[in-house]
């Protein structure tokens, strides 16, 4: 199941309300949503491919993913935040295959090479089909102490099974002197924000921490593939508890004997393009460092720039910079956007000003 419900706000103004950031194909002409799709590719059969998203992303989606048949698009009423998009496709396969084991991904990052991340997935179905208690997750083998991401602490090496960890404990955005600690000391790596499991396991540890959303979760699966499906959906989903699968499950589960949380150590490029910054890396830089991406029939001219992003979704339209130096300069047809690199964390609070209409 790849998780689609984001809002992307801090990619704004390309990323907007009516087409999120996952849909936006500003990634050498794709999206990041059809790129998720294409890594599983030879990991999972198409007929039993998921995409969890709000309910109004359906018809782009189904449009741009034509493998993704309606019955296999989870539509969100509410956005309830991701351990009930984990539980509500749990909830479902469950009850079409209680057996079933299956993996949660992101729609929001670019990896590679594929082949290694596809190995790292195939061992960790391995892990969840050995043993039903077991909650699987991808850490990333980190790179620099980045203090934006979550942590994953390795414990003990699991038998025969190379690459995978049991965890010793998870640990939220730390300070940059700690996540340098953390990188150093070559125990810990990213938390990638991405899973292994069986479908009725990851619903008793809802149970175990969050009851509450069980039972919504439980009233939907009773009505789904009957004709009172969307009603319940529409009813019960918002009202589940809004927070994350990490905080709500993994790390409580992580010091529980009713659990196994392990990992999947995954040695590759892995870059969370979730704010302008993060997008520029995927761009090749010209020799001032600068970076472009321009929809064909859009135009930049720079002169005299340093260290500066460029986009446009606007063909005909030349934009014109001069003497910009740190930068990043983001134009569509109906806003436009000029902030400072290092000011980019803050692009929500002026997100917040917007009329609705622009947002």
């Amino acid at each position: 199941m790849i998780m689609a419900g984001g809002a992307g706000t801090r990619l704004w103004p390309m990323s907007r309300q009516a087409m999120p950031k996952q849909l936006v194909p500003f990634i050498q002409g794709r999206s990041l949503l059809e790129i998720a799709a294409d890594r599983l590719e030879g990991i999972v059969p198409a007929d039993r491919r998921y995409i969890c998203t709000n309910e109004r992303y359906r018809e782009p989606i189904l449009s741009s993913l034509p493998d993704f048949t309606t019955e296999r698009l989870l539509g969100e009423p509410a956005l309830r935040d991701t351990v009930n998009a984990v539980g509500l496709a749990a909830a479902v396969i469950a009850k079409r295959d209680p057996n079933a084991v299956f993996a949660v991904f992101t729609a929001d990052h670019l990896i590679r090479p594929t082949d290694v991340f596809q190995q790292c997935v195939d061992l960790a179905f391995t892990l969840a089909e050995d043993d039903p208690t077991r909650l699987v997750t991808f850490s990333i083998k980190p790179t620099f102490p980045a203090t934006g991401f979550g942590y994953v602490q390795r414990s003990t090496p699991i038998p025969d099974r190379k690459g995978a960890f049991t965890v010793k404990r998870y640990v939220e955005k730390p300070d940059l002197e700690t996540a340098q600690r953390y990188l150093d000391s070559g125990d810990f790596g990213w938390n990638s924000g991405m899973f292994v499991w069986r479908a009725q396991t990851i619903l008793d540890a809802i149970g175990a921490y969050l009851p509450e959303s069980r039972a919504g979760l439980d009233a939907i699966a009773t009505a789904w593939d009957t004709p009172d499906q969307q009603r319940v959906l529409n009813d019960v989903y918002p009202t589940l508890p809004k927070t994350s699968v990490d905080y709500a499950v993994m790390e409580p589960a992580s010091t529980d004997d009713r659990f196994n949380v392990c990992t999947v150590l995954t040695d590759v490029e892995w870059l969370d393009v979730g704010s302008w910054p993060s997008f520029a890396d995927t761009i090749e830089p010209d020799d001032n460092n600068n970076r472009q991406s321009l929809v064909d029939g859009a135009f930049a001219t720079l002169h005299d720039c340093k260290n500066t992003l460029v986009a446009s979704s606007n063909p005909g339209h030349q934009l014109a910079i001069l003497g910009a130096d740190n930068l990043i300069i983001v134009h569509t047809p109906k806003a436009t956007l000029v902030m400072p690199r290092d000011q980019a964390e803050r692009l929500k609070e002026i997100h917040a000003l917007l009329p609705d209409d622009l947002k």
